[in-house]
């Protein structure tokens, strides 16, 4: 029998945290409640195996998170074709995208643990070797998660983290009544391939106005040709702000409370619309649609083909770095 990857697990003041050796992943997040008892509040999967077949539950995404038209990109005059994986275009990395890589351990201590990925020249046809680390690090109430990159050669570059939240816990149903706060003021619409159209639109007026807390139901089932396209929500939202800044804020019906804060131009908001009871959970349940929100601060989709939007170029002698931040509490209940 396979063995399961090699796992690393932090624990905290009323927190635990596991990441495992395939995708560098979050494989369980675990939070204290008032009369001591545990609850994982990101889906993961029951047999840690079933990491290496795909499914982005909780893994490092590159070498470009969201998606890239038609996997084809044109970089200093020189065209590029990596592998498509959806509709003919490029989500994720491509066909073997990091998520299933397994990392190597770079270091670990109690209170936090690096995993590294070599990424070779004309891996899914980028171009380019690529080193790439992130460190998980764990305090009270807070997990931080550091990226670093460097490349031999120009290449796109958007890594992201893919943990879906259900802050009620990973097995109880929906998280159609978690409410959601995003700080953004406009979101990039797509076509119906889900690559962007181009523009930015302003969120006020439409089902994509999260700027006050909103219960999930109400975007989610709102008559809305974008909502339509995606199954839900699957959407980038360009943060107002620069530098290191909150993101976006989950309150579940639980009382539990996550903000995300980046240094990222934005968050991708995925509602889970594939999810189709044949992933077995953390806890033995089936997954069904809308099991988990995705909040994955990154750059903007198919960037590397949209003039208007930040390049998304990473060169040598350059090195990437990004930091994501979940802190963790609770609030009043829904």
């Amino acid at each position: 029998m396979t063995p399961a990857p090699p796992s690393r697990t932090l624990c905290a003041d009323g927190i635990r945290l596991t990441t495992i050796s395939t995708g560098a992943a979050v494989a369980g997040l675990r939070l204290e409640d008032s009369e001591g008892g545990w609850t994982d509040v990101v889906l993961g999967h029951a047999d840690r195996r079933s990491y290496r077949h795909g499914g982005y539950l909780g893994a490092v995404i590159g070498r470009v998170g969201n998606r890239i038209d038609r996997g084809r990109f044109e970089l200093d005059g020189a065209t590029h074709q990596v592998s498509v994986d959806e509709r003919g275009n490029a989500l994720h990395g491509g066909v073997e995208g990091f998520d299933l890589r397994e990392w190597e351990l770079v270091d670990a201590a109690a209170d936090h643990v690096t995993w590294g990925l070599v990424s070779p020249a004309g891996d899914q046809g980028f171009p380019g070797e690529v080193r790439v680390q992130v460190r998980y690090r764990l305090s009270p109430g807070e997990v931080r998660l550091d990226y670093s990159a460097t490349t031999t050669a120009p290449t796109p570059l958007n890594l992201t983290h893919h943990a879906y939240f259900n802050l009620d816990g990973e097995s109880s149903g929906t998280i159609r009544e978690h409410r959601l706060q995003v700080e953004a003021d406009t979101f990039i619409p797509t076509r119906p391939d889900q690559i962007p159209t181009g523009e930015v639109r302003e969120v006020a007026g439409t089902a994509f106005d999260l700027r006050q807390p909103t219960p999930l139901a109400a975007p989610l089932s709102a008559a809305d040709e974008q909502v339509r396209i995606a199954g839900g929500i699957d959407h980038h939202f360009v943060v107002r702000g620069e530098g290191m800044r909150r993101h976006a804020t989950l309150v579940g019906g639980s009382g539990r409370r996550l903000e995300v804060w980046s240094d990222r131009p934005g968050v991708q908001v995925y509602t889970g619309d594939h999810f189709d009871g044949t992933i077995t959970g953390i806890s033995g349940s089936a997954y069904h649609r809308e099991a988990g929100v995705a909040l994955e601060t990154q750059g903007p989709p198919d960037a590397i083909n949209q003039p208007g939007f930040p390049s998304p170029v990473l060169r040598p002698g350059e090195t990437f770095r990004s930091w994501t931040v979940w802190r963790v509490g609770t609030s009043d209940p829904i």
